[in-house]
């Protein structure tokens, strides 16, 4: 694919406003890899570019007027960025970006590139603003831009069913939850080539939390090892942690102990493999919890 033309006109541009490369750079990338943007070695990244735009004074969309400019590349990108900071915490940065993309006349006249927005825009109303109901709301407008009964769910459709059922289940409507969960397993069970494998894993750990809730222990711990084998089988370690923690909390819950013991300390192991310092402080107090029961139990 050729991007010299973009290289170009980043450099006519930035010689037009009077900066050298240096100082493009500064707060956006290195000297480097704007050089190599304006040789053409390389494409910029959504936010790269947005930012580039922005310090040279031109709108974003300037660049898509060139004609050449590859918006399948940045349309992806621009997806890519919003997992990374949906991954991070980072909702402040995440709506900016939304924001931006928001005004992008490729994003608000295709349907399935709007729902990618709106969708992003849901997390940051409830991760942020708090609001449950128009979060939910926001998810659903989301998921009907492209949703059509007669087609399988595509591998974005069932992401939002999954937000939209994490959302119930926090705000405790177990059995809503558990009906748009079985929704998604649908999709999945006519979707045999999954991009994202992480789906599946997520899908079964929210069910196993639900039938947690509802006190149906053994078939929570069912959906969980169904889960780790997923995930074992597919060689990715994604929510592994939390799967053994699941399983040790059902047994804890079950007052089987030496078991529950067994997989919290499972758990940590990964958490501390995978270097993910925030459940560890948990998961040691809930060793301890469950010691101090184990201790109280009859003999």
């Amino acid at each position: 694919m050729d991007y010299s033309l973009i290289g170009k006109k980043i450099k006519e541009l930035r010689k037009i406003v009077g900066l050298t490369q240096g100082e493009l750079a500064d707060g956006i990338c290195t000297q480097a890899l704007i050089s190599r943007i304006e040789k053409g070695d390389i494409y910029p990244s959504a936010t790269a570019l947005y930012q580039i735009s922005k310090k040279l004074g031109v709108d974003v969309n300037y660049f898509f007027e060139i004609g050449t400019t590859p918006r399948l590349d940045y349309i992806q990108e621009v997806e890519r960025q919003l997992k990374k900071l949906r991954v991070k915490l980072k909702f402040e940065e995440l709506m900016e970006m939304v924001k931006i993309e928001e005004k992008n006349p490729i994003f608000i006249k295709d349907n399935e590139n709007l729902q990618l927005l709106l969708w992003h825009k849901g997390i940051y109303k409830f991760e942020v603003e708090k609001q449950r109901e128009t979060a939910i709301s926001t998810f659903y407008k989301a998921f009907h831009l492209t949703y059509n009964r007669k087609k399988a769910l595509s591998e974005r459709e069932m992401e939002i069913l999954l937000s939209i059922g994490a959302l119930e289940f926090s705000g405790g409507n177990y059995d809503r939850s558990f009906e748009i969960y079985r929704q998604v397993k649908e999709g999945l069970s006519t979707n045999t080539s999954l991009n994202d494998k992480s789906i599946k894993t997520r899908l079964l750990y929210n069910i196993a939390r639900v039938l947690t809730r509802l006190g149906k222990y053994r078939e929570s711990i069912e959906h969980c090892e169904e889960a780790i084998k997923w995930c074992l089988e597919e060689e990715h370690l994604y929510g592994l942690g939390q799967l053994h923690y699941q399983i040790g909390y059902n047994y804890e819950l079950e007052e089987c102990y030496n078991k529950a013991l067994d997989y919290i300390n499972k758990s940590r192991m990964i958490f501390e493999m995978l270097k993910d310092d925030k459940y560890l402080s948990y998961l040691i107090k809930k060793k301890e919890e469950i010691l101090i029961k184990q201790e109280m139990q009859p003999s």
